[in-house]
């Protein structure tokens, strides 16, 4: 059990997550979402969670752990072509985890994922968020268009505002 994690995230709330991420900025977030699937067939969501809860916390719950949790919680995973991407940050420990579809996932290596992952911590511990996640939906959107070009009749399957858990 690590007393400086449950410490740090017993100490990260709501209010945490509003200063990291004010509306501009996920209104940034949105935008950047919506105009990158304008390139791309696939589906990104953005999810942010200030602290895990009590139990799964004491029970040594990774972000990793917890990030599979929100993918099939927010049904990422039910796209027409398993093409879709989330992007989850646990804010108390900044960790950045990207989970992909199965469409997607055997194209892109993990090193892919951890290499934006890496990126976008980085700029989190210079205390920017906006950018960071910007660059992580950036980075995504390019594989995506990469492998998973546009079509003409796109739909939009899941919603491109950001989730505050």
């Amino acid at each position: 059990m690590n007393i400086q994690r449950i410490v740090k995230h017993l100490s990260t709330g709501r209010a945490t997550v509003r200063r990291a991420f004010p509306r501009h900025t996920l209104q940034a977030i949105e935008h950047a979402i919506r105009t990158t699937e304008n390139r791309h067939d696939g589906q990104i969501r953005f999810a942010v969670e200030p602290a895990l809860e009590l139990a799964p916390l004491l029970a040594g719950q990774s972000a990793r752990q917890r990030a599979i949790g929100v993918f099939s919680e927010l049904h990422v995973w039910d796209t027409e072509h398993n093409n879709g991407v989330l992007i989850y940050l646990l804010l108390a420990d900044r960790d950045v985890e990207i989970v992909a579809d199965r469409g997607i996932h055997v194209r892109l290596e993990n090193e892919v994922w951890e290499a934006i992952c890496q990126q976008m911590e980085a700029a989190f511990r210079a205390g920017r968020f906006e950018a960071g996640v910007l660059y992580g939906v950036q980075a995504v959107g390019e594989h995506l268009t990469r492998h998973f070009p546009a079509r003409s009749d796109k739909p939009n399957e899941m919603p491109d505002s950001p989730v505050l858990l």
